[in-house]
């Protein structure tokens, strides 16, 4: 917001793209697609196991605070996607480790939920089957 003496522009909220040239572009066209998809699915891990509740607690907060189901079975469903789909590509090394991860965010989240799903119906498992 600008006030009335202020002909300053607002910072801009939208997300910058490098631009052709640049050497954010150069660093990520130097990066493997398995480096970028297992990154996504490492994030993608991350943040589903913060939202069930997994993460440590600090001084400040207690990690079971920051646990909230509606968003890690959206999390957890698009990492199940990203790794089925992925999988080929990225070779059994890989989708094997994302897959063991994968799994225990399943079963953390059956454990967490007030009222877990029926086997098949938990969050990822229409591209994993039923885990347990």
């Amino acid at each position: 917001m600008t006030t009335a003496g202020d002909t300053s522009p607002e910072p801009s909220t939208e997300p910058t793209t490098p631009g052709p040239g640049s050497a954010e572009l150069r660093d990520l066209a130097d990066v493997a697609a398995v480096e970028v998809i297992t990154a996504a699915a490492v994030h993608l891990l991350s943040a589903a196991a913060i939202k069930c509740g997994l993460s440590e607690d600090t001084a400040e907060i207690r990690g079971t605070d920051l646990t909230d189901l509606d968003e890690a079975r959206k999390l957890i469903t698009a990492l199940a996607g990203l790794i089925t789909a992925a999988a080929p590509e990225i070779g059994n090394q890989h989708a094997r480790s994302l897959r063991d991860g994968l799994r225990s965010l399943q079963l953390a989240f059956r454990e967490a939920s007030p009222f877990p799903d029926a086997p098949g119906e938990g969050p990822g498992e229409r591209w994993t089957g039923a885990v347990s």
